[in-house]
């Protein structure tokens, strides 16, 4: 796959599914032998069915040699086959799930965790994400978690929890923070901790995109499904965008200040462009300023907004040159007096650089876990939107303690149950609780 396409855009084409029969540890299809399955085969379990899961699920098996699908769980059927369609068209040899491991509806993932996968690949939408990880690693299993990791502080104190106890546990949790696994990023994020432009003091980030997708409702929807089939627009689902995506800026900011933690923001958003009914209750723009202890500021921008400007970039100061990183293109450290640095090396998919590192380290018993600092990373995105929400400055340690939980108890999903949307957050007028 081409590293500019994201996982949502994975494989739109259809294909047949191949029918199979289990015949001893073989799987038999029209194209003859599948992957054999021995005692060092990695099963795989993937909990969510989408565009993002479905790459996901592909890249794991082409990670290591002796990988495998075996299970996967998602709320609705039709999203659950077309993954699985197309998964077989990607790379049939390693996908072995057949009828009896395909469970669909708001215990699938109990049932996937039931079964004798040794990882699981959860990329639901991100409200779910604090339950999943949880049960994944009380069931002993390995994982890779997209991002973001929850849409709210009680959320994020969880995820903290459970990270520390898969280290305690043996197990491995990886991150959908792929960035972290980008070979210019790397490169030029270690240049720059070890003082090519001196020491950091300023930050400017940008994720500013045009609209996404949305699905029309049809007559047969209830209101939860109407919303889970359009989550991005529903805070107690994504988190607002600034979480659901714009996070990838917010971590490449935190990662150019040596992944400390601001204590405060302040910051503002709205929503101008995208009013309609059919957008939830998110804002379409964001505007943070983030204040570190020693007074370092980090500024973030993001927006979503239908033809305007795009900008996908990380910007330093230092004491000794600046850098510019554009996300997609341009790698350039600037030292002050010095000639500049651009990247020209040969670059990797880094989607498929965070498999192959998380199945390796498996193999290695070297289990690579970033589960805490994801989980900070994505509670700054929170606090972000918090001061913009409210209009208040609001220090880290406040956010991280927040007790305000935006939606139910994973056991209270219900299709036929409907969540009430919170209004269009106003600033001034909405509380931080």
């Amino acid at each position: 796959m081409n590293q500019k396409n994201s996982r949502r855009q994975f494989v739109k084409k259809t294909g047949a599914t191949v029918l199979g029969s289990t015949l001893g540890f073989n799987i038999l299809t029209a194209n003859g032998y599948k992957h054999k399955i021995n005692s060092d085969t990695i099963k795989v379990g993937l909990i969510g069915c989408g565009g993002r899961g479905t790459g996901a699920a592909l890249q794991a098996t082409l990670a290591d040699p002796n990988v495998v699908l075996t299970a996967m769980g998602d709320a609705f059927q039709d999203r659950l086959d077309k993954s699985y369609d197309n998964l077989l068209i990607e790379n049939a040899d390693k996908i072995l799930v057949d009828g009896e491991h395909k469970f669909v509806g708001f215990d699938a993932y109990k049932k996937v965790l039931e079964t004798d996968v040794d990882l699981v690949i959860l990329t639901t939408p991100p409200c779910f994400r604090p339950a999943h990880i949880e049960a994944a690693i009380a069931a002993g299993k390995h994982i890779f978690a997209e991002k973001p990791m929850a849409v709210d502080a009680p959320g994020i104190r969880r995820v903290i929890a459970s990270a520390k106890l898969a280290k305690e546990k043996g197990l491995a949790l990886m991150s959908g923070f792929c960035w972290r696994h980008d070979t210019p990023k790397v490169d030029s994020y270690k240049r720059i901790l070890d003082g090519a432009i001196g020491d950091v003091h300023t930050v400017y980030n940008t994720y500013n995109t045009g609209a996404l997708w949305s699905h029309d409702r049809k007559a047969d929807w209830s209101d939860m499904e109407y919303q889970l089939r359009n989550w991005l627009y529903y805070t107690w689902m994504s988190g607002d965008h600034i979480i659901e995506q714009a996070i990838h800026s917010i971590d490449l900011m935190r990662w150019g200040f040596g992944d400390e933690l601001p204590i405060s923001a302040v910051g503002t958003g709205g929503r101008q462009a995208r009013t309609e009914a059919k957008y939830g209750n998110i804002y379409d723009h964001f505007a943070t300023v983030f204040e570190y202890a020693d007074g370092r500021k980090g500024f973030h921008i993001s927006r979503q907004q239908k033809d305007c400007s795009r900008a996908y970039h990380v910007e330093m100061l230092g004491s000794g040159g600046r850098s510019y990183l554009d996300v997609f293109r341009k790698h350039e450290i600037m030292p002050t007096g010095k000639s500049s640095w651009l990247w020209e090396g040969e670059n990797t998919n880094m989607y498929q650089n965070e498999h192959n590192t998380l199945f390796a380290g498996i193999r290695k018993g070297e289990y690579f876990n970033d589960g805490v600092r994801a989980a900070e990373s994505t509670m700054m995105g929170i606090l972000s939107r918090m001061v913009a929400y409210t209009g208040q400055t609001i220090t880290y340690e406040d956010a991280l303690n927040s007790q305000e939980v935006l939606g139910p108890n994973i056991d209270d999903y219900n299709m036929d149950k409907s969540w009430p949307m919170k209004d269009v957050a106003m600033p001034g007028i909405t509380k931080f609780v």
